[in-house]
């Protein structure tokens, strides 16, 4: 490796994922400030919900920063196959067209991706074997086996000519993790032989005692609750977790079930999964289709929608409306995943539905079937012990997990340690560790087809009409600018205790409208926009009156 320049700097500067869980985008670069060659590590996407971001699945990094010095985008290194890790390369690359890399199980997932957005043909995608090396300019990385709750999770030992930094990725330590090898702890000390200049580090379960504990452990218990249950059986958990839907369709077949996948992300990651070797000893799975022709006994349907995603299969389910798996009294539920915060309302409106139903349900609370991905403070506290950084960057967490995390790190004897937010430009070396500069960093929406910026007035007006409401004025106005017809007032979002009130307000935005137009000048009553002006102001405050609402109005003029 060639020595630094005078002017050269090792650069930390995340954009997505500190500040927040999910959404995850970092990036390092190298060399002198004005010349930085740089790579990205992982692009991730975070979710909507429905009272924050009406209409909104899906929420991006901002790439604004890495789209001014693309040209010098080395490559975007993927650590493992999670959404908040890739879920949003196929929208964010072309804003970047920059090489990716990832080991096989996740660029499967990646391909698929890829396809969904036409770009298959276009993004070079090269696959990296696990334990395996990559060198793009200044950055030599190695790829480091860890446990996590999907297939394949890596963390990246980046060795630059400035020093080694050891960016781990999701993980968790799991002595038993049924799927992929353990923790390649020789690796991490013999990185720690070879001195880590500074280790970024996931913060997930910072405030969580003690260990997370084994997914084998989790295939035990799991296997004996589907067991005892009578009736159809539905277990629903993250399908991105292999080693989970494994235990599933080892424990239906253990319980003399025929397992039946039941979700489009199920069937994706479970092709994937196959298309590299993994649930090569698992039982045959049926299509929804032949499940009714099985007894109730003898069937366990696997489900998206641990979440309560209302287009996900189970709250289909849990509405009745799924065209070929429905569920009643005496059938089970069985949640094997955990509670996502700002998901706290949505699973628990299904579960009432499924109770409304009579259906029996059974979670974490009830039973030991669904353990974390991530490190609780016991495997922080011997990663520590096993990597030895000189500077503690903790990421992936809100700022409570981030402060969290800083202060066991400074238990710990770090050295030196920082709180990223996104967009801190942070130097690595030489010297000690600094911010030296901010740069643009937030979020950009999907809707539907296209990306959005957060400000965009079609998501304030959203809010605006879940809040308020709306108010909708028509009138047809002739050639001598006077009222022909209208105006015609019409609501949305707002009501009256009964009909015969809500007529009656209805009538007096009507007057208002005309009275508004009455004191317009002859002259603005021939400019559409004058008249629409006048009468939205004086209908918005007869609406306020009337409801204590600000709602939005429209007013819609025809010339006749």
């Amino acid at each position: 490796m060639t020595k630094p320049a005078p002017d050269d700097e090792l650069v930390f500067l995340p954009l997505g994922g500190s500040g927040e869980i999910g959404m995850n985008l970092n990036a390092y670069g190298y060399g002198p400030p004005d010349a930085r060659q740089w790579i990205v590590v992982d692009i991730g996407v975070t979710f909507g919900r429905e009272d924050a971001t009406p209409g909104i699945d899906l929420i991006l990094p901002d790439p604004s920063y890495l789209e001014e010095v693309r040209d010098n985008i080395l490559g975007i290194v993927l650590t493992h196959a999670h959404e908040d890790h890739i879920g949003a390369l196929g929208w964010l690359w072309p804003r970047l067209k920059a090489p990716c890399y990832a080991t096989p199980f996740t660029a499967a997932l990646i391909r698929e991706k890829l396809r969904e957005h036409g770009l298959l043909e276009k993004v070079p995608l090269t696959e990296i074997p696990l334990k395996g090396k990559l060198t793009l300019g200044p950055f030599d990385i190695d790829f480091v086996t860890l446990t996590h709750s999907i297939p394949e999770p890596n963390g990246l030992a980046i060795r630059t000519p400035l020093g080694l930094i050891w960016h781990t990725g999701d993980w968790k330590i799991d002595p038993d993790p049924l799927i992929g090898e353990t923790t390649d702890v020789a690796k991490l000390q013999a990185m720690a032989e070879e001195g880590i200049l500074a280790m970024v580090c996931d913060s997930t379960n910072v405030f969580v005692e003690g260990s997370t504990g084994s997914e084998s452990d989790v295939r035990k218990k799991l296997t004996e609750v589907i067991a005892q249950c009578t009736g159809r059986v539905a277990v629903t958990a993250f399908a991105s977790n292999v080693a989970r839907v494994e235990t599933a369709l080892h424990a239906a077949r253990a319980a003399g079930r025929t397992p039946c996948l039941v979700g489009r992300s199920m069937h994706r990651i479970y092709h994937a999964a196959k298309s590299v070797g993994l649930l090569q000893n698992s039982p045959p799975v049926i299509d929804e289709e032949d499940a009714g022709s099985l007894p109730d006994e003898k069937v366990l349907f696997l489900c998206t929608g641990s979440q309560g995603e209302a287009r996900a299969a189970l709250s289909r389910i849990a509405r009745g409306d799924h065209r070929n798996v429905s569920l009643r009294q005496g059938d089970t539920v069985i949640f094997s995943s955990r509670v996502i915060p700002g998901n706290e309302a949505a699973i628990h409106a299904l579960y009432e539905a499924f109770l409304g139903r009579g259906v029996e349900l059974i979670t974490a609370d009830d039973h030991h079937i669904h353990v974390s991905g991530h490190p609780a403070r016991d495997e922080l506290k011997q990663m520590y012990q096993w990597a030895r950084p000189r500077i503690a960057i903790p990421v992936h967490g809100e700022m409570r997990h981030i402060r969290e995390h800083v202060k066991l790190a400074q238990a710990l004897q770090v050295p030196e340690t920082i709180a990223p937010n996104n967009g801190d430009m942070i130097r690595l070396a030489p010297g000690p560790v600094a911010l030296i500069d901010e740069v643009p960093a937030g979020r950009l929406y999907v809707d539907g087809s296209v990306i959005i910026e957060t400000e965009d007035d079609a998501i304030k007006d959203r809010r605006r009409l879940a809040a308020e409401g709306a108010v909708n004025i028509a009138l047809a106005v002739g050639a001598k600018n006077v009222i022909l017809a209208g105006p015609n007032v019409s609501v949305r979002g707002l009501t009256m205790p009964d009909e015969d009130d809500l007529e009656l307000a209805l009538e007096e935005l009507e007057r208002t409208a005309e009275a508004a137009f009455a004191k317009l000048s002859h002259a603005d009553r021939g400019d559409d926009d004058a008249i629409e002006g006048a009468v939205m102001r004086s209908v918005r405050k007869a609406a306020e009156k009337l409801w204590r609402k600000r709602p939005l109005v429209d007013v819609s003029v025809l010339r006749l």
